[in-house]
């Protein structure tokens, strides 16, 4: 399986997630060209996409699917509180109903070659959900916009052999910064993100012999650095209850602008 972060962060979203035979997106939050780049880089057109899976329906996560969905008549798979949420959004612009799939909680989807599980997550959105996919033979997850994790997913997220995991703020940086107190609260909230230490903690529980990428992703403008994000989870991983150190691990911050390294696995 191959995986390409397109872009990740509060300012848009989109993540490629494929095979020799499947190609699909997690979230299509910025631009079509944009996106047609970054697929581009590795030898995969719009053309190509086999569907476009949403999490749910803030604009940082939709923006672009519209585009995606009249150019190509890609399908999109999403929950009925998010599909709701994508056509009440006028920016995104008409998109062909008959391009809905309706997905449900802890459903298996199979598009191709690739199995794709939705698992529900807490964020201030209509009905939120994070993905694994699996080829049966490789096994990957992307999951951001978590305000805290439950024990239901750390079960569905182990075994990866590569995740995305959110890492969106320094905890110190958000208190004394320039958002106002309401949404503070907001992302520090059971709905809103995770923190670098509490992805730090979540990752923990993932960790296994064979991971063999670890990609932070969804990295606050405002609110957090790379630099921070990468060393409080590098951190929490060595000071941690562990059988590892950091070093074992590759781990790296999803730029919020650029198409990351190619992972493959």
């Amino acid at each position: 399986m191959r995986l390409l972060s397109i872009a990740s962060g509060s300012s848009g979203n989109c993540i490629y997630v494929g095979d020799d035979t499947t190609h699909i997106l997690i979230d299509a939050g910025i631009s079509g060209k944009r996106i047609e780049a970054g697929l581009n880089s590795i030898g995969v057109s719009g053309k190509d996409l086999d569907a476009v899976f949403v999490t749910h329906e803030h604009i940082d996560h939709i923006s672009g699917i519209g585009v995606l969905s009249r150019k190509y008549d890609v399908p999109i798979y999403a929950t009925n509180g998010t599909i709701a949420g994508i056509s009440t959004t006028r920016s995104v612009g008409d998109i062909d109903d008959q391009l809905y799939q309706v997905i449900h909680k802890n459903e298996n989807i199979t598009v191709g070659g690739l199995l794709i599980k939705a698992v529900p997550i807490s964020h201030d959105a209509a009905e939120p959900v994070c993905y694994t996919i699996t080829n049966g033979k490789s096994h990957a997850a992307i999951a951001t916009d978590m305000g805290c994790y439950s024990e239901e997913i750390v079960e569905n997220l182990k075994g990866m052999d590569a995740i995305l995991l959110e890492a969106n703020h320094d905890v110190n940086m958000l208190q004394v910064g320039p958002y106002p107190y309401y949404l503070k609260q907001r992302i520090l909230g059971n709905k809103g993100h995770l923190s670098n230490e509490t992805a730090g903690k979540l990752l923990c529980e993932l960790l296994h012999d064979d991971l063999k990428y670890v990609l932070l992703g969804h990295l606050s403008k405002e609110n957090n650095l790379p630099q921070l994000a990468h060393e409080a989870v590098r951190l929490e991983i060595t000071m941690g209850e562990t059988p590892y150190q950091a070093n074992d691990f590759d781990i790296t911050v999803a730029s919020r602008s650029e198409p990351t390294k190619l992972l493959e696995f």
